[in-house]
């Protein structure tokens, strides 16, 4: 189990997480839909994951959405580094009803962000460009090459929950175990 805490003037978070779970989740961040959203993250990746995060929505939900995203990548990098004896890549595609997200991933140590998922306005009172925000802020964080590429779709909420679901996957491919896969590079190290 990894437990990261950070407190700035903006946020109080602390997050356990543990790689290799049942996808249990104790979620929350004072924002309903990011709470929605990681709670399928959780049950899609079989990463156990509690998360508590006090954070100015007053002003709005982008201090809180960004640093939660900045905490669990430091944890998963913590999980995850060094890397040794598992797939490496992984990827999925999840529909919900008309959307389809796509996720490919890397867990290179290179962090990497390809997002395409265009959207603009709110679902509910949550800020669809927040998205991207947690997307690039865990992937830096986790040290990741992670590409979401949603190829069709029209409503923000089935398109967003499906880029969660897709990551979640597509994280639990590339960290599955492979006893035989040693370091998974020619190089040697990652």
């Amino acid at each position: 189990m990894i437990e990261i805490s950070r407190e700035t003037k903006e946020t109080q978070i602390s997050v356990k997480l543990e790689l290799y779970g049942q996808g249990r989740s104790t979620i929350d961040t004072g924002v309903g839909f990011l709470d929605h959203m990681l709670e399928a993250f959780s049950k899609h990746s079989h990463i156990n994951l509690e998360v508590s995060c006090k954070g100015d929505t007053h002003i709005d939900d982008h201090h809180s959405v960004e640093d939660v995203a900045i905490v669990i990548g430091k944890a998963l990098n913590k999980a995850l580094y060094p890397i040794r004896n598992i797939e490496r890549y992984g990827n999925a595609t999840v529909v919900m009803d008309e959307a389809s997200v796509s996720c490919d991933l890397d867990i290179s140590n290179r962090p990497f962000l390809v997002f395409e998922m265009p959207m603009e306005g709110k679902v509910g009172n949550f800020d669809v460009e927040l998205v991207e925000e947690f997307f690039r802020a865990l992937t830096f964080n986790a040290s990741i090459t992670v590409h979401v590429i949603c190829t069709r779709g029209t409503n923000k909420h089935h398109k967003i929950e499906a880029g969660f679901k897709a990551l979640a996957v597509a994280l639990r491919r590339g960290a599955m175990v492979n006893e035989n896969a040693g370091i998974p590079s020619t190089k040697g190290v990652l």
